[in-house]
């Protein structure tokens, strides 16, 4: 699956939504199984026997196509709809990292997608000098062109979406499009809805829980070229932000604050780690000067769709899952230790995923669940 290039049907997008919604399939999931199977209604038809050969007692579970298109329809009367990773609508930059979602749920414009674009974030109980640090960082911005992100909560994301509603903004929130977090921030999403962008990988009618948190914060910073914090105490949600953008190659940028102030020490430490010191739109704009016109990473290279692989050996699986465990193993160590090819480590990772007995970190290792 290139992520190039992609044009579906409607019945393709509802085996897409399928696919993704299906139990054990993620985002890495969903491309292996496209690229092995040449399509969505293929790869569903197959998930019964991959998950068995994986060791699964029961096949995974996948929404039936009444439930699909009653998400759709549910969307659709918010005045939303589902972009695929591929079609032209779909963030440029977002399609560039490993883990990038196979569909997002837009509301709003989808034209503010395409502007050049940098993420602000911060502390929820953030200080007033915070605001207005934010918000004229944000206006100034917004004037300069870019599209301002985060996250929609309350503090600092809430202040870098209201200033920059009028020149583009885009929120990343963690729960259903019918779902709104915190609930206080209701009435500035509608605004943003109709002035900017809303975006979610999350299924409708979904509550956001505390893990899901981090992974809306990836989608904050993989759809930016950089990601200034503002106000940041030293374990706070904000860092696993900084610390995604520069897993994912972009710029990370902190406010300095007062060492007196415990919402500035993240940010401060931030700063001694690297992190390039602004006070304002000017210093972002310069930061990330080099970066605004270069074109994104092209995503990983795949398979050519449809490509049959050969199946792995029983003793080439015996080989494999004997070094596999409940401890991290790197896939190319794993490659390297049992002397497979790749592809047949592929196909059986990809089948203990389906089975609900493989964890994926966030690093590329990958570990059985014991």
């Amino acid at each position: 699956m290139s992520g190039r290039g992609v044009h579906l049907d409607p019945e393709q997008r509802r085996d897409w939504l399928r696919l993704i919604r299906a139990e054990h399939v993620g985002p890495r999931a969903f491309r292996s199984l496209i690229n092995r199977f040449g399509g969505a209604a293929a790869a569903l038809d197959a998930l019964p026997a991959l998950a068995r050969r994986g060791g699964g007692l029961l096949p995974p579970r996948v929404p039936s196509i009444a439930e699909a298109e009653a998400e759709m329809a549910a969307l659709a009367r918010m005045g939303g709809r589902f972009i695929a990773l591929g079609e032209p609508e779909y963030p440029a930059l977002l399609r560039t990292i490993d883990d990038a979602p196979p569909l997002l749920a837009l509301r709003g414009r989808a034209e503010v997608l395409a502007q050049p674009t940098v993420a602000i974030v911060g502390a929820r109980n953030a200080s007033g000098a915070g605001r207005m640090i934010t918000a004229r960082m944000a206006r100034g911005l917004g004037l300069a062109g870019w599209a301002v992100a985060s996250g929609l909560a309350r503090g600092i994301d809430a202040a870098a979406h209201e200033a920059s509603l009028a020149t583009g903004t885009i929120a990343v929130i963690a729960g259903g499009h019918d779902r709104p977090y915190p609930r206080e921030n209701e009435p500035l999403m509608a605004r943003i809805a109709e002035e900017g962008a809303i975006l979610t990988e999350m299924p409708m009618g979904w509550e956001p829980r505390a893990r899901d948190f981090p992974r809306r914060n990836r989608l904050v910073s993989g759809l930016s070229l950089g990601v200034v914090v503002v106000e940041a105490a030293e374990r706070s949600g904000s860092l696993i932000t900084a610390r995604l953008a520069a897993e994912q190659g972009r710029e990370v940028l902190a406010v300095p604050g007062s060492p007196l102030d415990p919402r500035a020490g993240g940010t401060n430490a931030l700063i001694r780690q690297g992190a390039a010191l602004v006070t304002g739109a000017e210093d972002v704009l310069e930061a990330l000067a080099t970066l605004r016109d270069r074109p994104p990473a092209l995503d990983m290279e795949e398979d050519t769709p449809g490509m049959e692989a050969a199946e792995p050996s029983d003793d080439m699986r015996s080989r494999i899952l004997s070094l596999l465990g409940p401890s991290p193993l790197a896939v190319d160590d794993l490659v390297a230790l049992s002397g497979a090819r790749v592809s047949e480590v592929q196909i059986l990772l990809l089948e203990l995923e389906l089975a609900g007995r493989l964890e994926r970190h966030r690093d590329g290792s990958v570990s059985l669940l014991l």
